[in-house]
């Protein structure tokens, strides 16, 4: 067993690149007994592998949280949802062991925080202050406003309202959510954070953004949060062409 110090290491949005994840974890030299992963949600999905992904983050005892793209699966899966013409969940759809993955999926938290860090997929509510407690016993199958919030919003107004579209650019009283975060009286956590492609990578007081779209055909993108350091590794190639990432 390594005696280097353990490392919490969050990975933004996977979505289905297993190759990328795993030459990212190469990269960081990832050891299961001294190390922490934390995908930040979206770890489906538009990529080529959600099997396999699902498979080695249950193997590595990953922590992480939902993103909506783990929603879409979970719901599709029990016939509530349908999957759309870019989805790429068929063969996790099909695997033998395909209850098991998506029991392990369905216990990731909404949300997850450390007395200096906070995880969430997309956003926390401006207005929220216990925010595990107020995500706490949500159903992943179920919607509910408050996990809609949480794994989708980029922008919204000090009061959480949202605009009707997040591109183009809404004005006005729309930012991105995390400058409100920025202002809270008394927060000294790091927000972490995926699900914003086009945004790419954050690094603003407090604040780490780490989707850098892989699916996208770009990088995949760690945060390890004991060195304060970003790692990325190229994506193998572009898995789902689109200039609106969701």
């Amino acid at each position: 067993m390594s005696n280097r110090p353990q490392r919490r290491i969050f990975v933004g949005d996977v979505q289905g690149c297993r190759e990328e994840l795993e030459r990212l974890l190469e990269t960081l030299r990832f050891d299961p007994a001294a190390d922490e992963l934390h995908p930040a949600g979206d770890l489906v999905n538009r990529g080529p592998d959600s099997v396999g992904v699902l498979r080695l983050a249950r193997e590595l005892d990953a922590g992480g949280v939902l993103g909506n793209h783990d929603l879409h699966a979970l719901r599709t899966a029990h016939g509530t949802r349908k999957l759309g013409r870019r989805d790429t969940l068929d063969e996790l759809l099909a695997a033998d062991d395909r209850e098991e993955l998506l029991a392990w999926l369905a216990a990731r938290p909404f949300v997850r925080t450390w007395p200096d860090v906070v995880l969430v997929h997309a956003a926390v509510h401006p207005d929220w202050t216990d925010f595990e407690d107020e995500l706490a016993g949500i159903d992943p199958l179920t919607a509910d406003a408050r996990s809609d919030f949480a794994t989708r919003v980029r922008y919204c107004d000090e009061h959480g309202a949202r605009p009707e579209a997040d591109w183009p650019e809404p004005k006005t009283p729309f930012v991105p959510w995390f400058w409100h975060w920025q202002k809270r009286a008394g927060e000294t956590r790091t927000a972490v954070f995926g699900h914003w492609a086009r945004m790419g990578l954050v690094r603003a007081t407090r604040v780490r953004g780490l989707d850098t779209g892989c699916v996208w055909g770009q990088e995949l993108t760690a945060w390890i949060a004991e060195e304060d350091r970003f790692v990325s590794v190229p994506a193998a190639r572009v898995y789902s062409p689109t200039s609106l990432p969701d």
